[in-house]
């Protein structure tokens, strides 16, 4: 797993290497924000998670997931963790929190 020194320097070298979908949580799944498709807990592998945190304010942690399907589309969601993490069903929360 590769280190990183900040959420861009992540998202710009995940994007390099082939995980291009921009995706987002919403209603359990993970959806593309811009090709239409959904994925559901089941129907794909997180590959790396990189964890930061806020610089001057610890409310401002995200996360970001690389993401790849069994359809063959790979792409990240970055999302807020601790107090303002986004909500979600239990299926989907149990697979982000394994890795």
């Amino acid at each position: 797993m590769k280190s990183y020194k900040n959420l861009i320097e992540a998202i710009n070298d995940l994007r390099k290497r082939g995980y291009e979908e921009d995706l987002e949580i919403k209603d359990g799944k993970v959806n593309s924000v811009s090709s239409n498709f959904e994925l559901h807990p089941e129907q794909f592998t997180i590959d790396e998670v990189y964890r930061f945190e806020g610089e001057t304010n610890p409310d401002d942690s995200s996360v970001i997931y690389a993401i790849s399907s069994q359809q063959g589309k790979n792409g990240i969601v970055v999302d807020a963790y601790g107090t303002y993490a986004e909500n979600m069903t239990s299926d989907l929360a149990s697979k982000l929190n394994r890795s």
